[in-house]
């Protein structure tokens, strides 16, 4: 894996975004343009702005490219939009053993606080987006570390096989490995193996179900907590949310569609390591599920919520109604900070036990 150096044209881009969040309100909302209103919600205005500085700046589609290429796209989309690091106690990357060889992982410490004192940490296992296709450790270092300093808890962001190199089932296969292998070295990490939460963004939401699922089946150890953000669950059906937001709030059907064919290729798409919506959810750890309102992933992520109340697991929906895909990286905005700060809350009750 690559460190991405960005380029100056980037340099400037984010120059220029930064330039245009830190403007008073009412610029900001003229920059942002007419106000975006679909099914009764208004978009945030400081995400209608890097909209729309995306939109000038764009070329060809993620799916109208190499993988190679949307690879380095998402990585120079994720620094721009990344923030400022935020401290930490300490950062070190490592590897699990893997069903297809070694994981490259990165560990996040927090600094203890007086009230944490030298008891063990909690745990989180970060799986993060990118469509099973693109996206790695340096792509989501500005949200593990966020979460990490925010909930007092370590954080390991793991590294899955991608596809298409590694169709499915490699990336669950990575990531259930990776679980067991934090749970079993729970000492060695520092951290308590009662407080392992799993939890990641839109593929990584679907990865941390899908861990939760096949741990609690096969009679655990299973993680605490679920932290699933803009989660992908079924690909069976297609519900509105998805024509509604077809084009123009970052994720696209057309997307949608590309990195579905590279992961899955002529796998059963009810397969519940597929679309947990579809899986035994009964028994499962408490959940936060956190979708956004401009998101064509919003109604399944809303079903799987709705699905794991009807099974009897404890679960908080949060509907971010403002908000694109994938808001929570999006750390340069007041929304994508707001949304961080509210999945540390989640986080911290969710491994209070």
């Amino acid at each position: 894996m690559t460190a991405y150096e960005p380029t100056w044209p980037a340099r400037l881009q984010r120059a220029a975004s930064r330039a245009l969040l830190g403007l008073p309100v009412p610029v900001r909302r003229l920059a942002a343009g007419r106000p975006h209103v679909v099914d009764g919600d208004p978009l945030d205005p400081d995400i209608a702005v890097g909209l729309r500085i995306l939109s000038r700046t764009a070329g060809p589609g993620l799916e109208e490219r190499p993988v190679e290429d949307a690879r380095r796209v998402l990585a120079e989309e994720s620094w721009m939009f990344a923030g400022r690091p935020t401290p930490v106690g300490s950062v070190r990357d490592l590897s699990i053993p893997g069903p297809g060889g070694d994981v490259p992982a990165r560990l996040y410490v927090p600094v203890r606080s007086r009230a944490l004192g030298d008891r063990p940490l909690g745990l989180l296992l970060w799986f993060h987006g990118g469509g099973w296709v693109l996206g790695d450790l340096d792509t989501h270092d500005a949200v593990c570390r966020a979460l990490c300093a925010g909930a007092e808890v370590a954080v390991l962001s793991v590294g899955y096989r991608l596809a298409p190199e590694h169709r499915f089932p490699a990336a669950v296969e990575d990531c259930v490995a990776a679980f067991r292998w934090s749970h079993s070295h729970a000492t060695e990490l520092g951290v308590d193996p009662a407080r392992v939460a799993v939890g990641g963004d839109s593929a990584g939401g679907n990865l941390s179900a899908v861990v939760a699922q096949v741990t609690t089946q096969d009679g655990g150890p299973a993680p605490a907590f679920q932290l699933l953000v803009v989660p992908a669950t079924d690909f069976t059906v297609d519900r509105p949310s998805k024509a509604l937001f077809a084009t123009g709030y970052f994720l696209t059907t057309a997307s949608m569609d590309w990195y579905e064919a590279q992961y899955l290729g002529s796998a059963d798409r009810s397969d519940p390591r597929v679309s947990p919506l579809l899986g035994s959810l009964a028994g499962l750890p408490p959940a936060y599920v956190a979708v956004g309102g401009f998101d064509p992933l919003r109604d399944e992520g809303i079903a799987y919520a709705d699905a794991l109340r009807a099974a009897g697991v404890r679960v908080t929906l949060r509907v971010h109604e403002d908000a694109v895909h994938p808001f929570i990286n999006i750390l340069t905005s007041q929304l994508g900070r707001r949304c961080v700060t509210e999945a540390v809350g989640a986080l911290r009750v969710g491994l209070s036990v």
